[in-house]
């Protein structure tokens, strides 16, 4: 079969999809890009199956490809496919659930330190030269006294302007219990925390145990220490977080989001982290990215730990994928069921 493939990839398992097709490897694969409509239309004319991951499979594009029978986005959600146009020419699309989940999962946790124990702030100011000395000549010990590395504890040492809070015995509300959602849950029960669920989704049954409990929005938001939100966008969750929701929420709490910046409305998150309303937030996507260099978030807050869009950006989510269109493409040709038919 032939195989255009514009997706990143495992450079290790890549000669396992050769085997399974003719493999024309153009775009992000190659380190291009997203290719444009105008770009991708030359390209498709005799394949079989187009494997991407950010180019738009619009109606034009697979009018233009005659012997197309499968579309495989290496996405959570394939919203850059044209899925019922696929469907009306009874094209299968495929996806790849669950491949960065873990990924984001730890950057969600990496977010929670990061915020709660300044990590950040310390990091920048140490590399800024604060809180060094220009000897590298050891504390000298007082007789009878061992060394100690405390150089200070006054109001303006590390120790003070620095101090956090632990992550043990406090309270996580996770808003979206799906794949990455329970795996955040199941990092900090490791750490000690208690989990309060918040998806109508999900039944009581598949959330209650001793440490997580599913319960209405409103107990979660009053009740929990950090927040953290994991849901996808649609009419019912677009701005689902927004300045009720803070009003609601501990003076004392973090707010984390590394899931879709549309479920927060963003003026409140600044207006709320502005005013001390909430005590901080750690944040991997934002309304407009990149992310304007003159935001709130970068010249004003103090507040607020960011990252650009990486909670997916690991070699390993790459694997993931890879393997997952292996299986697939190989199960395609041998015309087995499908695993990651999205329906």
């Amino acid at each position: 079969m032939n195989i255009l493939f514009t997706a990143e990839y495992d450079e290790f398992l890549i000669e396992e999809v050769k085997e399974l097709g003719n493999v024309n490897i153009q775009g992000w694969a190659k380190g291009i890009g997203k290719l444009s409509e105008e770009e991708l239309l030359p390209l498709v004319g005799n394949v079989e199956v187009i494997v991407t991951s950010y180019d738009d499979i619009t109606k034009a594009i697979i009018d233009a490809a005659p012997n197309l029978q499968l579309i495989f986005c290496t996405r959570a959600t394939p919203v850059n496919v044209d899925v019922a146009y696929a469907r009306e020419k009874e094209i299968k699309v495929l996806f790849t659930p669950g491949r960065n989940s873990d990924s984001t999962a730890e950057l969600t946790i990496g977010l929670m330190l990061s915020i709660a124990r300044n990590i950040p702030f310390a990091h920048e100011q140490l590399k800024k030269g604060n809180y060094t000395r220009s000897s590298d000549t050891d504390n000298q010990a007082k007789e009878g006294l061992k060394r100690d590395v405390v150089w200070g504890v006054g109001p303006q040492s590390p120790y003070v302007v620095f101090k956090g809070v632990e992550l043990k015995g406090r309270t996580l509300g996770i808003i979206g219990y799906g794949s990455i959602g329970r795996r955040v849950a199941s990092i900090a029960r490791g750490f000690g925390m208690r989990i309060l669920v918040f998806d109508p989704y999900v039944s009581n049954i598949d959330v209650d145990t001793l440490l997580t409990e599913k319960v209405g929005i409103d107990e979660l938001l009053t009740e929990s220490d950090f927040i953290s939100v994991h849901l996808k966008v649609s009419k019912e969750t677009e701005n689902f977080i927004d300045k009720s929701a803070f009003a609601k929420m501990k003076e004392s709490a973090y707010f984390i989001n590394c899931s879709r910046a549309a479920v927060v409305n963003e003026m409140d998150l600044i207006e709320a982290l502005r005013m001390k309303q909430i005590a901080g937030a750690g944040l991997d996507v934002f309304s407009t990215e990149p992310i304007p260099e003159k935001h709130p978030f970068i010249q004003e807050l103090d507040n607020v730990v960011i990252t650009p869009h990486i909670a997916g950006a690991t070699t390993d989510v790459l694997t993931n994928h890879t393997k997952m269109i292996i299986q697939e493409l190989d199960r395609f040709k041998k015309e087995e069921p499908l695993l990651y038919e999205y329906k």
